[in-house]
């Protein structure tokens, strides 16, 4: 039998000791946000607030990387505070006019529906389930896992399985749909991007356009996923509360800008070439077109995470098969990102299932008899 020194056999707990000092800052807020949830679970207001500050964050932070994680990429040599202006100010100009417009309510009706009714009710009383789980999104992205928002935070707050139900399978769609469209774009135009975007260097019209087609998309996925922050609070929104929410969220935007992405930026990072200007600006007008699409067939809520793996994924299937070297070598490393950012996208939902469950009596009785049924 090999014999194993006593540092090969320690080192699993000396890489976690390590991990656990080089993240000792974030675990400690992890820690103190868990005792602030148990604390204040029975006083509403304070669950509230803990819940949204913790969401506002987390949402934004992992979502970054669909819809500012081209933007950052193909940015770096801008300073950080001017790209912070510049999206800051589109998603206060956005929310302003959705609580205008729409009485109060900051979330373009994903909450609260035209006839007042609403599948995702403020609670009477937050449960611990809700108020940890932006704390759990803030955990597995600081794991750079892509995980939906959507799933993870929504079904927390949804009265039954149908909330839940009905936002699984628009993301669905839109995950098939956004693949089968990305790979038609650049596996049919793969050869003549591929001579005109050989060079380096490009013209300065292309900056101004990605600046306007990343504007976009940033103010379609507020539209979108800005209920995932707001459902903490009211469904409609008075000043005060509006003034909170609009300065919260435009101070995270600026943490984030001046970290750049952080960790989760990693997963954009990896991708063929994303860092040019114009490819960034593709990905972007192709996931912005369908987030419109997707926008205004609907008002249920849907994983726009979904239909951005769904674009990057069929992106990189189709650069990998239209190259023209040999070798399998680029197919395999594109199908091994796919499987794996898919895979986290899969743990994200089982997890947002068992918040849901313990946050929901209703809910969890409804998947045990579901389960049950099978058997």
């Amino acid at each position: 039998m090999a014999k194993f020194k006593r540092s090969d056999r320690s080192r699993p707990y000396l890489n976690m000791l390590d991990f656990m000092v080089q993240e000792k800052t974030f675990l400690a807020i992890i820690i103190a946000g868990i005792i602030l949830a148990g604390i204040f679970t029975n006083n509403t207001q304070a669950a509230m607030w803990i819940g949204f500050f913790f969401a506002a964050y987390a949402t934004v932070a992992n979502d970054s990387i669909q819809s500012l994680g081209t933007f950052i990429e193909s940015n770096k040599a801008r300073s950080w505070w001017v790209l912070w202006l510049f999206i800051g100010g589109i998603f206060l100009l956005v929310v302003s006019f959705s609580w205008v417009y729409f009485d109060g309510d900051v979330t373009y009706q994903r909450l609260l529906k035209p006839d007042g009714t609403t599948s995702y009710p403020h609670p009477v009383n937050f449960s611990f389930f809700q108020i940890i789980a932006p704390l759990v999104l803030l955990i597995l992205t600081r794991l750079k896992m892509p995980v939906s928002t959507t799933f993870l935070i929504l079904s927390v707050f949804s009265a039954d399985t149908s909330g839940i139900t009905s936002v699984v399978w628009k993301s669905w769609s839109g995950y098939i749909l956004a693949f089968i469209l990305s790979f038609l774009v650049w596996y049919l135009s793969y050869n003549f991007i591929k001579k005109f975007f050989k060079s380096r260097k490009f013209h300065r019209s292309w900056t101004m356009v990605q600046w306007i087609v990343s504007g976009t998309l940033w103010g379609v996925w507020v539209m979108q996923d800005g209920a995932n922050i707001a459902v903490f609070l009211p469904r409609q929104l008075d000043f005060t509360q509006f003034v909170i929410f609009s300065t919260t969220i435009f101070a995270g935007l600026g943490l984030l800008f001046y970290l750049r992405g952080d960790k989760i930026q990693e997963v954009v990072s990896e991708k063929v070439r994303i860092s040019d200007v114009r490819a960034a600006t593709l990905v972007d007008l192709t996931y912005v077109i369908l987030l419109i699409y997707k926008l205004f067939i609907s008002t249920v809520p849907m994983s726009t995470t979904w239909v951005f793996l769904g674009i990057i994924g069929g992106r990189e299937i189709a650069i990998s098969l239209a190259r023209t070297k040999k070798g399998k070598k680029h197919r395999k490393k594109a199908g091994r990102m796919i499987f794996k950012d898919f895979s986290y996208a899969m743990i994200g939902l089982f997890v947002s299932i068992a918040l849901a469950a313990g946050a929901n009596s209703s809910i969890r009785e409804a998947i045990i008899d579901t389960v049950a049924s099978w058997f």
